[in-house]
């Protein structure tokens, strides 16, 4: 379980077919091996760690269902570590089990930050309204707007993020995974019960 608060950016060393190599030396003591880790926002088991590096297997579900299979040795990638009981709940509750990957739509510049908006699945648009949380590539992020018209939808970034994430290199075209809200995802769920039962 994660929340969506990034602990740091990393970078791939290496990538070859199930095999994911990623260096942070902030981050990789911390981890154990047979430890969880989100990398972009998808829950991985670290395999192996020497010095500053940490090793996790990419099935080809996995590469095929996520933007991990896009990457290559250079990319930065989001990483968190496992919400800890002790540690208090910042972002939202975020599985790590990526439920899309969409494109971005256009990235605007304003006044603080920028306005980025991202396709959204048809699946999706139940789980994603204005105000509400949703976990893009990992990043816990508050839904500014949703066009359903043009089936996107806008966050707006701070500096912070920007600078503490891959959002930074957001531009239009570029595929990221979305999680949407584990809360809205079962009221949804309970609501067609209710409504059947």
């Amino acid at each position: 379980m994660f929340t969506g608060i990034v602990s740091s950016v990393g970078r791939v060393v290496e990538w070859r077919p199930g095999h994911l190599a990623i260096e942070q030396p902030q981050v990789t003591p911390q981890l154990e091996r047979g430890g969880s880790i989100a990398v972009n926002g998808v829950c991985l088991t670290v395999t192996e760690i020497d010095g500053s590096t940490f090793f996790a297997d990419v099935v080809p579900e996995t590469r095929r269902r996520t933007n991990l299979g896009e990457l290559g040795p250079g990319d930065e990638v989001n990483l968190e570590l496992p919400l800890r009981l002790q540690a208090g709940l910042d972002g939202h509750l975020v599985q790590g089990h990526v439920d899309a990957t969409a494109r971005v739509s256009s990235v605007d510049d304003v006044e603080l930050g920028k306005e980025v908006s991202f396709e959204l699945p048809g699946p999706l648009t139940p789980y994603v309204a204005a105000k509400g949380s949703i976990a893009v590539d990992g990043t816990s992020l508050t839904v500014a707007g949703v066009d359903d018209g043009a089936a996107t939808f806008t966050v707006a970034l701070i500096p912070h993020t920007l600078e503490r994430t891959v959002a930074r290199h957001y531009t239009p075209g570029r595929l990221v995974n979305l999680e949407v809200d584990l809360v809205a995802r079962y009221v949804e769920r309970l609501m067609k019960n209710g409504a059947s039962g």
